[in-house]
């Protein structure tokens, strides 16, 4: 009988330990670590067994086998397409539409003249089926299987007509006969990655892997998974609005922090060629108390509104609410607006919203949302053309924030004027203060409300 070892393995992260410890070394839960024997790996290795080693400057270059996914932005966020062998790990919440987008995509490159599985482990095939129909992707090099057992594709992966390409749809339904437990726990999904991987890799597949996500929005599983894997995607996103944001986390053959804008239809997702202005919607510049953002997410620059209301309270403590923004930074702004300007707010409720279902977190968001909070505060209308950008610091001093020459290059592109952001040094244009600010936009209101 083959000599086993005892190891304690983390039942949240999947580390090992050769004695038991109350808190796990590698991701410091406690109470995770349980007793379980495995077989001894050790091995005589002769030097006919060692594997040889190769000339970096004879290998093969893999990204130059690429091939297109059907849509030219994505192949451009992935690097140059789908590389034969990657790994692209793609997360989201439930219903965000990350099987109707992987189905297009396999549809697309079914088209193209290449073999795609799609390997479901949580629909028939007759629920594939329809949803194909409805997207209008059947094809006969479009092949699919419903299972919940990663033996049954693996010897597709090794025959002599085996795919381009394999989507998995999900990682945490499959089971795997060498590990233990059940579908989705730590040693499934890194047994069923790694076997998938191990396979897709030996014959130049593509692997596509949809992975849950927790109900924090990370990815779901042992975090040694976004490792293994060339490529982490992330399908973000309201299931209350119909725009769908794609986020490049991790890309081994390409730049990474790229996005994609999509909008989920009845036909599937739709591409949003030029998002710059997408979340602006039917904006009306006449009303005070919206302002326009210019904010970078990624290598994006979007115009989003920014929408405040300041309003008479009746309450003894006034109300302050945020959506689509920390509230945290609602409350900052507001204090530094009462101590650097001299404002009261302590008889006005103050609402703040980002228009169109945008959520941002980005530091250049300070400035726009205090323009907003001023013209709503003044109920003047801030100039139709304006837009802003800056983070606000506790002194009341603009600072400059990321990204200021794309975001300066963006609203000359739009046509936006007058432009406020930070100024950067003497000889360059923009403001330096709240002061100036207040100054520029309400100087006759200014003087009669403090």
């Amino acid at each position: 009988m083959a000599k086993t070892r005892e190891v304690y393995i983390c039942s949240a992260c999947g580390g090992q330990s050769l004695q038991w410890k109350g808190q796990c070394a590698q991701c410091g839960a406690w109470n995770t670590l349980a007793a379980k024997n495995l077989p001894d790996g050790k091995k005589n290795l002769s030097a006919s067994a060692l594997q040889s080693l190769t000339r970096l400057s004879e290998v093969r270059d893999v990204v130059s086998s690429a091939f297109s996914t059907g849509l030219d932005a994505l192949d451009r966020v992935l690097g140059n397409g789908l590389v034969p062998g990657a790994a692209v790990l793609v997360g989201g919440e439930p219903g965000i539409g990350k099987s109707t987008l992987l189905l297009q995509l396999a549809g697309a490159v079914a088209a193209s003249g290449r073999k795609a599985v799609y390997l479901s482990g949580e629909e028939s095939l007759g629920q594939i089926k329809a949803r194909a129909e409805r997207l209008k992707v059947l094809h006969e090099n479009l092949l699919a299987m419903s299972s919940n057992h990663i033996d049954d594709i693996l010897p597709h992966l090794a025959a002599p007509d085996a795919p381009n390409l394999l989507i998995v749809d999900s990682v945490q339904t499959l089971a795997s006969s060498r590990a233990g437990g059940l579908p989705g726990n730590v040693s499934q999904v890194r047994a069923v990655a790694g076997e998938l991987m191990e396979h897709c890799k030996k014959n130049d597949i593509t692997l596509l892997i949809v992975g849950h996500v927790t109900k924090d929005g990370t990815l779901a599983g042992p975090k040694l998974l976004e490792h293994m894997v060339d490529t982490v995607i992330s399908l973000e996103g309201d299931r209350e609005q119909i725009f769908r944001i794609l986020r490049v986390l991790k890309n081994r053959f390409g730049p990474n922090q790229e996005l994609l804008l999509f909008q989920m239809l009845g036909q599937g997702m739709e591409l949003i060629g030029d998002p710059s202005t997408y979340f602006l919607g039917a904006r009306d510049p006449t009303l005070s108390g919206t302002a326009v953002v210019m904010a970078v997410d990624g290598q994006r620059t979007f115009a989003v509104e920014v929408q405040a209301l300041a309003a008479r309270s009746y309450l003894t403590i006034p109300r302050r609410t945020a959506l689509g923004l920390d509230v945290n930074r609602l409350y900052l702004i507001l204090a530094v607006l009462e101590k650097r300007l001299k404002l009261n707010f302590g008889q006005s409720d103050i609402y703040a919203k980002i228009g169109g279902g945008m959520r941002l977190q980005e530091p250049g968001l300070d400035l726009a949302l205090v323009a907003g909070i001023l013209s709503s505060f003044y109920d003047v209308p801030l100039p139709e053309r304006s837009v802003f950008w800056g983070e606000v610091d506790l002194n009341g001093q603009i600072r400059p924030v990321a990204s200021q020459s794309l975001r300066k290059d963006q609203a000359a592109r739009l046509g936006y004027t007058p432009v406020f952001y930070p100024k950067v040094d003497a000889e360059s244009g923009g403001i330096r203060s709240l002061n100036e600010l207040l100054e520029a936009l309400f100087s006759r209101k200014a003087s009669g409300k403090k």
